[in-house]
C-alpha cells in the first residue's frame, strides 16, 4: 500500500536535531570579470541559470567558476580558497548565439583530477574541453574544443549537467529531443573514458489535460540530480506536455505534477517513492511517481532545484500560481510574477511527503535555489540573491528572511556552490548585476557563512 503522498502538517516533534539558528553573513564579494556578456533571453542570463550543475564549485581547496566575456568568449577561472584572486583562462570557444540557455556547466573526476567543460548547446551538439587540475592553468591544458563526448557522440542535446557518484564516477547528463518531446540520458566517465548509459526517460504515453484534450508527447524537466550518503541518486522533476490544447489559456505553460523517482544502481533502473521498480525508461504511465499533483493551468517552473539531508531525505523547492489567485494563468511571465508562489515539498522519515508554502513570496518569474547548511537547516537563494531560511528543530516552518541587499543589483536567478556548503560550510553565490539591452554588466561571487 502507498503511503500518502501529501501530509498536511509537519510532526516537528520527530526532528532529533540541536536548536541551530540559521543565520547567513557576508564575508565578502569578489569580482569574476566586471564586463561580462549581459543579455535577457527566455527571462534569463546566460551566465545565470538556475539548472546549472554547476556554474561554481570547489574542489581540494580551490574554488572553479565560469562565465561568458563581452566578446563573448567562454572563460573558467579558478581561486584558492580564502583568496579574493581569481586566475582566468581563455577558453577556444565564442557563444553561438544569444540564447539563455546556452549555459557552461562544469565537473571534476575525483578518479583522475580532471575538470570537464560542457558549453553553448540548446537542441545542438555538445561543445567539450577538459583538462586536469593539478597541472598546468592556461588555455593549452584544455586543448581544442570537441563536438562530442570525449569521442562519444551525443547528437543534439540540451540541458548539460555534471554529477559526481558515491565511488567517484563522473556523470553526465543531458536531453535530448525537444520541449515537450524530449528524453533524459546519462553518460559516465570512469577509468578517463566517457561511455553512455542511454536514455531513461519516456516522452511517450497518453496524458490527459483538465479539459479532456490528450497530450501524447512530454519530456521531463529535471529539479536535480543528487546522491546522498548511501549512494542513493534522488531525482525530482515536472512534466511538460507536448500539445499545449492542453492548457485553458495559451498563455499558460504545460509544466504538471511534481514526480519523484530514485535510483540504487546509479541511474540504470529506478524506483518511486514507495519502493516499486518503475522500469526504465520512466514514463506518464509508471506508477507512483506523482508527490504532488498539480494541473496545468498554474505556471508550474520547471527546473528549479533540490537537496538532500543528513539522513537522505529528499527536499525540493518548486514555484507557481496558487489557485487563490486563479485557475488559468492565461499571461505566464505577468501572474507568476504577481502571484507566483515558492513551495517546499520534502519526504519525511515515515516516507510520507510534505508539501508548505513558503510565506515570503519571491515577487519574480524565475527560479529559487534549496541548500542545507551541516545542521540541516534549510536556505532558499531566491531570485536577485534574496536569502530566506527555516531551521530543521521546527520542522522547517519558521520561515524567515536572513539576506536581503537590493543594492547588489543582482539579477534573477543565482547559481551556487553546494560542494562548499558541505566542506567549508560557507554558501557562495555566483551572480550577475541587472543592466539593460545588451550592455555588460558584472558578474561576481559573494561568499556567506552559514550557522
Amino acid at each position: 500500500m502507498l503511503a500518502p503522498l501529501l501530509a498536511a502538517v509537519v510532526v516537528a516533534a520527530s526532528l532529533s536535531a540541536p536548536e541551530v539558528t540559521p543565520t547567513v553573513s557576508l564575508m565578502g564579494d569578489t569580482v569574476l570579470d566586471p564586463t561580462a556578456l549581459y543579455f535577457v533571453s527566455y527571462d534569463g542570463v546566460v551566465n545565470n541559470n538556475s539548472f546549472q550543475q554547476d556554474a561554481i564549485l570547489t574542489y581540494q581547496g580551490r574554488q572553479y567558476a565560469t562565465w561568458y566575456t563581452s566578446s563573448r568568449n567562454a572563460v573558467i577561472a579558478r581561486r584558492t580558497i580564502g583568496s579574493a584572486r581569481w586566475e582566468s583562462v581563455v577558453l577556444p570557444h565564442r557563444l553561438s548565439v544569444d540564447d539563455s540557455h546556452n549555459v557552461i556547466s562544469l565537473g571534476i573526476s575525483p578518479q583522475d583530477n580532471t575538470i570537464h567543460v560542457a558549453l553553448d548547446t540548446h537542441n545542438t551538439r555538445l561543445h567539450y574541453l577538459r583538462a586536469t587540475t593539478t597541472g598546468p592553468w592556461n588555455a593549452a591544458a584544455f586543448g581544442e574544443v570537441q563536438r562530442t563526448l570525449g569521442g562519444v557522440e551525443l547528437g543534439a542535446m540540451t540541458y548539460p549537467q555534471f554529477v559526481v557518484t558515491p565511488e567517484g564516477r563522473l556523470q553526465f547528463s543531458y536531453r535530448t529531443g525537444g520541449s515537450g518531446n524530449g528524453v533524459n540520458e546519462l553518460a559516465e566517465y570512469s577509468g578517463g573514458v566517457w561511455r553512455k548509459l542511454g536514455g531513461w526517460s519516456s516522452a511517450t504515453g497518453s496524458y490527459t489535460g483538465p479539459n479532456g484534450v490528450v497530450s501524447t508527447t512530454r519530456n521531463m524537466y529535471l529539479h536535480g540530480l543528487t546522491y546522498d550518503r548511501s549512494g542513493r541518486l534522488h531525482a525530482a522533476f515536472t512534466w511538460r506536455e507536448g500539445n499545449s490544447g492542453v492548457l485553458c489559456n495559451p498563455g499558460g505553460l504545460t509544466n504538471h505534477d511534481t514526480g519523484y523517482v530514485y535510483s540504487d544502481d546509479r541511474g540504470r533502473t529506478w524506483h518511486n517513492s514507495a519502493g516499486a521498480a518503475v522500469g526504465s525508461p520512466v514514463s506518464i504511465t509508471s506508477p507512483g511517481l506523482v508527490v504532488d499533483p498539480l494541473d496545468p493551468n498554474h505556471g508550474l517552473m520547471n527546473q528549479e532545484s533540490q537537496a538532500v539531508d543528513s539522513g537522505g531525505r529528499p527536499h525540493v523547492v518548486i514555484s507557481y500560481v496558487p489557485g487563490r489567485f486563479t485557475q488559468c494563468v492565461s499571461n505566464y511571465a505577468q501572474q507568476r510574477a504577481q502571484y507566483g508562489r515558492t513551495f517546499h515539498v520534502f519526504r519525511g522519515a515515515d516516507g510520507r511527503w510534505t508539501k508548505m508554502e513558503v510565506p515570503i513570496p519571491p515577487n519574480h518569474t524565475q527560479r529559487t535555489k534549496i541548500v542545507f547548511d551541516r545542521n540541516d537547516n534549510l536556505y532558499l537563494v531566491m531570485p536577485r540573491g534574496r536569502i530566506v531560511a527555516a531551521s530543521r528543530a521546527s520542522g522547517w516552518t519558521d520561515w524567515t528572511t536572513v539576506f536581503d541587499r537590493p543594492s547588489l543589483q543582482m539579477f534573477g536567478e543565482v547559481n551556487v556552490d553546494t560542494s562548499r556548503v558541505v566542506s567549508q560550510g560557507v554558501l557562495s553565490v555566483q551572480y550577475q548585476r541587472s543592466s539593460s539591452g545588451t550592455t555588460p554588466s558584472p558578474i561576481r561571487v559573494a561568499d556567506f557563512r552559514l550557522g
